[in-house]
């Protein structure tokens, strides 16, 4: 990557031809719809205010030549970053793009500089939501201090964090434009039922609350950590996450709801990724679809005495088999270090924590 890649910045100095020459244009068309507006306003006056009128228009006060002087001295944004070459992928180890076009994030595939300045330009807040229930809520301090460094650096944060125990968040010091909002819901004896109950929270919450207060929501599990940066690059309309597990299995290892009496059920001919549970997101609007749906089959399910097989991750997963997403991450953005570090993970950006799952479940 060049030493300027990236990097933005302002220029100040006269324009080139080419920027007068755009000056000039603009500056004419301006005085051209000015007497445009005059004659077309003086038609219905009287043919003897005509000589007047001309007088008029001539006495309109150009601009000085100071003006012009300060109009070629404006400071200049500026974008300095290596050009794109067709011919040359930044990967070629990974698939970058899906059929539906949908791109598939890794380390390498994008300019944070680029995308940074797109999203500060658009002015948009961003909505992180955890489920920090029963004993789950010793992880909030480890996950709010990283999220604080390493998650959308530059950007204004909402932590929405859904808790049975609103008294044990911890205090965390928070970057200007961020902030921490507890919401408080109740528990069940089950952690999967607990599990399932996130996505009627959600689709419930997204309607009542974030669509007023966020642009974006990102989705995932307390129970981890922010290892490196986490930016807008992930942003899309609708987004979900490869499966660590699964990224590089075929169709037919995928742990998708088999059984065909479940709302969640996937038939094996069908699918493209497995994603997970921990991590997704999109706009207000499709995270509200997204957990209506999941939430509403879930509850089809529960009537019929039947709970899929990965509770909320099965009814994930079939919502993106018939509703593909926008945009895909990488198993950079949801990796277990049990599972090693394979050569095309050139991040590990977000992490889970080790930690005694019988010891913190239904507890």
């Amino acid at each position: 990557m060049h030493k300027d890649q990236g990097k933005t910045g302002g220029v100040k100095g006269y324009f080139p031809k080419s920027h007068l020459h755009v000056l000039g244009c603009t500056t004419l068309l301006c005085f051209s719809f000015g007497y445009i507006w005059y004659v077309s306003s003086g038609t219905s006056s009287k043919v003897s205010d005509t000589t007047s009128n001309t007088q008029d228009f001539h006495k309109i006060k150009r601009p000085s030549n100071h003006i012009l002087e300060d109009l070629l001295q404006i400071e200049l944004p500026r974008m300095i970053y290596t050009k794109p070459q067709i011919l040359k992928p930044s990967r070629s180890d990974v698939l970058m793009m899906t059929p539906w076009f949908a791109p598939i994030v890794w380390e390498g595939t994008y300019n944070s500089e680029i995308l940074n300045e797109e999203f500060r330009q658009r002015n948009v807040t961003v909505g992180l939501t955890v489920f920090a229930i029963k004993k789950y809520v010793v992880f909030l301090k480890t996950f709010l201090e990283t999220a604080e460094t390493y998650f959308m650096v530059g950007h204004r944060v909402n932590y929405y964090i859904f808790t049975d125990r609103p008294e044990e968040v911890p205090k965390v010091a928070l970057k200007e434009g961020r902030n921490v909002v507890v919401l408080q819901v109740q528990n069940y004896p089950r952690w999967q039922e607990i599990s399932m109950r996130r996505m009627e929270m959600l689709s419930y919450f997204s309607q009542q609350r974030f669509v007023n207060e966020v642009s974006y929501l990102v989705c995932v599990d307390v129970d981890m950590k922010f290892n490196d940066q986490v930016g807008v690059e992930i942003l899309s309309d609708l987004f979900g996450t490869l499966h660590p597990g699964f990224y590089a299995a075929e169709r037919r290892s995928f742990t998708y709801e088999r059984r065909p009496a479940s709302q969640a059920y996937v038939p094996r001919d069908e699918g493209d990724f497995y994603y997970a549970g921990g991590f997704f997101g999109g706009t207000v609007m499709e995270v509200y679809k997204l957990t209506k749906q999941c939430h509403e089959a879930i509850m089809v399910d529960k009537a019929n005495g039947i709970e899929a097989i990965w509770q909320e991750e099965s009814h994930l997963n079939k919502y993106f088999v018939y509703h593909k997403p926008t945009k895909i991450l990488s198993p950079e953005y949801l990796w277990d270090d049990n599972l090693g570090r394979p050569e095309i993970l050139k991040k590990r950006r977000f992490l889970a924590v080790r930690k005694n799952h019988a010891a913190i479940r239904n507890k």
